[in-house]
């Protein structure tokens, strides 16, 4: 349970003077329902209202802030501004304002007095003028302008001035905190305390201020690293201490299934399957992530630790994020399969009715050793026999709580989890903090590298052409289109439209998948792609991940310039898969911004997913790799894992020698780190802390 010390943080927004509902719901979605959220919500320019010059001497283009004289109010008429005429000494000054109340401006400028007035100088005609002032003040009320205001990340519905006052709100309700940081490494850094640097990041007085690598901003990102790093070590260290069953196998169906793979297999899938073999004999929990390039042969290598848990007796369940890869991975498994008499089924959320109930009863009854599927593997309903090993693919697309949720499916459960999608360190220090990692480098021998090819969209017509003479050649094209219906707002390719405009070229030859179709429309349209009469699949990005086709050898990717490098990598990964030589064509729409060209030339120059993915980590940051939304993993916002690498590693080392010396988090630091770890909403490690 959170402790009382905190309440007042985790309030909600309406708590705070001038916050009803209305303005809540906005701050809501800008930062979040509580007040630490607005103390999380950090400024990202500054208004400097210290320039106080004359009428005359004030610059256009510039916040001034001015003593003026109100001198005349003119109504507006149709669309023209109400104005009010002021002047000092040296020169007159229009205030503009639109859509105004008449009897408000009357009475906070009123004829013949003075007031102090802020806002941006700008030149119309002959004059001077400031359009709808920032701050309109009586002379005695001077001390309440901020000289330096922080300018917030805004939504609709929220002004720089009421953010701005929830968020001094929020810092008043601040709770003293005992210190969690090193003494040592906080001297060593010249690091503020807490409650010092929180006040200091909202209240900047100058850009240097803002510099994500000050001593305020460093020490909070630290402090965000710091929970992380512990919040992963104390789950993993609770994961370890959970029974775990000794998995050796008797190599029977290990030695079948390889003495028919037609190639052998590379030396980074032995090392892997040797790491994966060793932590499965063990008698505590296996928890590893088989971090591989798209074609390095991940599912190979799930295969065979598979087949050592079936060896023993066990199950095995492979869960997939997307029915078309459940799918996939089942037809994979089932040919490398038959040299023996394993039995392996699918399952997914459209099995229904007597199909269902048949798997559910070999699940039960241990008749059926292998099953592949979706999320319906861990529904309520499903009971497994004997469930050894839990393989997960794509642990990115799926939250921590999936992966539990099969986990929990049998007792003493070993966790294998699979991604194609090439995690730079620093991410993989914060997302699989709690998993070692076996990482497959290259690929099978026998592939060749993709050709890449950058394209501008006026050469649509000849990629067409090019199109047409490969599929009289038999080859196989995968077609993608950023969106699956005609935007008005925005002018991208869409799959329906160009499906439209390639089958009245080529007939029966074109199919369309997008991810609003029915799963067994999908199915159909794969069938038919892959087996059937269809040489070009048009499709959005649903067919990333996992899809199979070997005789694929062209990919066409149109809007190239609107993907991240991660996807455009797994994307162009779906082609070069067989012993043909294989092409992509990354067609773009002009002009290229600086970081898409950048972004392209990288795809052209190499076909390394581990390089890609670190500059991908440079030009967009971790969240956008992986898909912070949709899989739980932490969304930083204090920490710039650019920035902050440094203190990534620090922090890991940190947590470490903390649980060394104190496991429990007893001491005065361990119980100011459990503070730490609320105030961070980590309340799931405290939770294995608790329960030992």
């Amino acid at each position: 349970m959170r402790p009382k010390k905190l309440f007042s943080l985790f309030a909600p927004a309406t708590t705070l003077k001038g916050v009803g509902p209305r303005i809540a719901k906005s701050i809501d979605a800008l930062a979040g329902p509580n007040l630490v959220d607005l103390i999380w919500h950090m400024p990202r320019e500054i208004i400097d209202r210290r320039l106080k010059p004359t009428v005359s001497d004030a610059p256009v283009g510039s916040v001034c802030t001015l003593t003026l004289t109100v001198k005349k109010h003119e109504k507006g008429f149709k669309r023209s501004p109400y104005k009010v005429r002021c002047s000092d000494k040296t020169g007159t000054i229009t205030l503009i304002f639109f859509h105004p109340k008449e009897d408000y401006l009357l009475r906070v400028l009123p004829l013949g007095e003075q007031r102090l007035v802020s806002g941006i100088v700008e030149q119309f005609n002959d004059g001077k003028q400031i359009t709808h002032p920032d701050y309109i003040l009586k002379i005695e009320d001077a001390e309440t302008l901020p000289s330096v205001e922080p300018v917030y990340p805004l939504t609709a519905g929220l002004t720089v001035k009421t953010l701005g006052k929830a968020v001094r709100g929020a810092i008043e309700k601040l709770p003293n905190l005992t210190e969690w940081l090193d003494p040592a490494l906080q001297k060593q850094r010249g690091w503020p305390s807490w409650n010092d640097a929180v006040q200091k990041i909202h209240s900047p007085q100058g850009h240097k201020d803002l510099d994500p690598n000050n001593a305020y901003r460093s020490r909070l990102a630290y402090d965000e690293l710091l929970a992380n790093q512990l919040a992963l070590a104390l789950i993993r260290r609770a994961s370890r201490k959970l029974p775990g069953r000794s998995i050796n196998g008797n190599r029977r169906f290990r030695r079948q299934v390889l003495s028919s793979l037609p190639f052998e297999l590379t030396d980074a899938q032995k090392t892997a399957l040797a790491e994966i073999n060793n932590d499965m004999m063990q008698p505590g929990r296996m928890l590893r992530l088989l971090q591989g390039d798209v074609g390095s042969g991940k599912t190979v290598v799930a295969l065979l630790a598979a087949l050592t848990a079936i060896e023993d007796g066990g199950q095995v369940a492979l869960m997939a994020p997307t029915e078309i890869l459940a799918r996939q991975h089942f037809n994979t498994f089932r040919d490398l399969l038959s040299v023996t008499d394993i039995k392996v089924s699918v399952l997914t959320g459209r099995d229904r009715g007597s199909t269902r109930n048949d798997i559910l009863t070999e699940l039960m009854d241990g008749s059926l050793s292998l099953i592949i599927g979706t999320h319906a593997l861990f529904q309520k309903d499903v009971i497994y026999k004997n469930l050894l090993l839990a393989v997960i693919d794509e642990q990115h697309r799926f939250g921590v709580h999936q992966r539990l949720g099969l986990a929990r499916k049998g007792h003493g459960v070993d966790t294998l989890v699979m991604t194609a999608t090439p995690i730079p360190r620093s991410l993989l220090l914060t997302a699989y903090g709690d998993l070692d990692c076996s990482r497959l480098m290259g690929k099978p021998p026998g592939r060749k590298p993709v050709d890449t090819r950058i394209i501008p969209n006026n050469r649509l017509p000849d990629i067409i052409s090019s199109v047409g003479r490969a599929i009289q050649k038999n080859a196989k094209v995968y077609w993608i289109c950023p969106l699956v219906e005609e935007s008005e707002t925005i002018d991208l390719a869409n799959a329906e439209a160009r499906y439209s405009s390639l089958e009245n070229q080529f007939n029966e030859k074109v199919e369309l998948i997008h991810g609003r179709m029915k799963a067994s429309e999908k199915d159909a349209a794969m069938s038919r792609f892959i087996s059937g009469p269809a040489s070009i699949l048009v499709a959005t990005t649903v067919i990333e991940v996992g899809v199979d086709v070997p005789e694929a050898t062209i990919m066409v990717i149109e809007h190239a310039e609107r993907f991240g490098l991660a996807q455009l990598h797994q994307l162009r990964g779906r082609v070069g898969r067989g012993k043909e030589q294989s092409t992509c064509l990354l067609v773009y729409a002009s002009p290229l911004g600086e970081t898409a060209r950048a972004r392209l030339s990288i795809m052209r120059d190499t076909d390394d997913g581990f390089l890609i993915s670190e500059k991908d980590l440079e030009l967009r940051g971790g969240g956008e790799i992986l898909g912070t939304r949709q899989s739980g993993i932490p969304a930083f916002r204090l920490a710039d894992l650019q920035v902050h690498s440094d203190l990534l590693a620090v922090a890991q080392d940190d947590a470490k020698l903390i649980l060394q010396k104190d496991p429990e988090l007893e001491t005065d630091r361990g119980k100011a780190l459990r503070d730490l770890l609320y105030l961070f909403e980590r309340d799931e490690a405290v939770t294995f802390l608790r329960s030992g």
